[in-house]
């Protein structure tokens, strides 16, 4: 059986610069990475056509970002791997970034942000990687300024890999204790591979847990995905990736004043593979 990531090295030294590229370039990492995110996004059960402020929590290298940003969101990212966060910089993401260890709290001003995704991230913190670290600690001080920095009205959703029982017990207490509440919500629960975790916390209001996916998950992703379609069309974005696409994003960067490759006749082109 494979060892855990959390298991072999801290996260910081877990995704050095050859473990990044690789996750960062795995066309199936990417695949699973975007579609997890998107089930995340779709739990934060954001008001339809209203741009919000999102938190990425161990936002890697910004694939989730992207799937803010193609819903038509804006968003900070926080991760702790210096070299996960370079390669976000070097495929040019729109979301600002930050290089923090989540484990030492946000720091961010009180209702910042209108909800927070994090995708694979949190079960890093249930392992002491330190004689200083201390799990139960961590997770507290976590969800503590996270509850502090998110709106009264808003969400946060973790796709996490709990290794057993009692590592959901100790995640949900800490969040718990830190005022949130919600619970946990797990997709596909059958099935060995499909099978996702998904811890959704609430900050206010009254409101019930999602439905979890099963039998009908197919047809209901597809008609999120169709949904998500049509907003886009509708505010006039050109299909992502395209030229016109590229182009109207290295625009908003320079207009933003940040460094920005100059445009030329291969802007936009596909590669085709071969050397």
């Amino acid at each position: 059986m494979a060892r855990r990531p959390e298991h072999m090295a801290p996260p910081e030294i877990f995704y050095n610069e050859d473990e990044a590229q690789k996750y960062s370039n795995n066309t199936r990492i990417i695949e699973i990475q975007c579609e997890m995110a998107e089930r995340a996004i779709e739990l934060l059960a954001l008001p339809e056509d209203e741009p919000c402020f999102i938190l990425d929590i161990g936002c890697g290298s910004g694939l989730s970002g992207e799937s803010l940003e193609e819903a038509g969101h804006s968003w900070i990212g926080i991760d702790i791997s210096k070299a996960m966060l370079d390669i976000a910089v070097e495929r040019e993401v729109e979301g600002s970034l930050i290089l923090g260890d989540m484990g030492q709290g946000m720091p961010f001003k009180p209702g910042t942000f209108d909800g927070a995704i994090s995708i694979s991230a949190l079960q890093w913190l249930c392992n002491a990687d330190k004689t200083t670290h201390h799990p139960q600690k961590r997770l507290y001080t976590f969800f503590c300024t996270l509850f502090s920095c998110l709106t009264r009205t808003a969400r946060a959703v973790f796709q996490f890999y709990p290794e057993n029982p009692e590592q959901i017990e100790l995640v949900t207490t800490q969040a718990m204790k830190a005022g949130f509440y919600g619970g946990l919500v797990v997709d596909y629960p059958n099935s060995t591979k499909a099978k996702k975790y998904f811890l959704v916390l609430m900050t206010g209001g009254v409101a019930q847990l999602p439905q979890a996916l099963g039998d009908d998950a197919e047809e209901r992703r597809i008609a999120f995905t169709k949904k998500r379609e049509m907003i886009k069309a509708a505010r006039g974005k050109p299909l992502k990736k395209s030229r016109d696409w590229i182009l109207q994003k290295k625009e908003r960067r320079r207009r933003q004043g940040l460094e920005t490759r100059k445009d030329t006749k291969y802007t936009g082109r596909k590669r085709s593979g071969r050397f």
